[in-house]
């Protein structure tokens, strides 16, 4: 008789989220846990072809085996690209004058003081 062990499957959207228990034999990979939880007919927007998935937030693939009290969890994908909307988010700034133009960090007070003092000794 095989050994057993406890692990959990999550998953969450912004309004429901799951966190089932489940007892597994040794050497149950996180694909198979995931499919014995029944958190697939639960969800129908997880494809595992391409969501990610983690063990305790460090990403592993579906043929990896779990340890006892892994916690599997499925991702979402992201809506926005985090690069591009740190980018607008920049660009905007430097508009309303609350990013330097140059460096794109705060703008510098004793900088534009000395710039206008220079410009007043012209």
């Amino acid at each position: 008789m095989s050994e057993t062990f406890t692990v959990e499957v999550a998953y969450a959207l912004p309004d429901k989220q799951s966190l089932l228990s489940l007892e597994v034999s040794q050497g149950t990979t996180v694909e198979q846990a995931i499919v014995q939880s029944g958190i697939l007919s639960s969800y129908s927007d997880i494809d595992l072809s391409k969501n990610k998935v983690g063990i305790w937030n460090r990403a592993a693939k579906l043929n990896e085996v779990l340890k006892a009290d892994d916690r599997v969890e499925i991702y979402r994908p992201l809506i926005a690209d985090p690069k591009e909307v740190r980018k607008r988010r920049a660009e905007k700034a430097k508009e309303e004058g609350r990013a330097d133009k140059v460096t794109g960090g705060r703008p510098n007070s004793l900088k534009k003081a000395k710039a206008a003092e220079n410009k007043s000794d012209d």
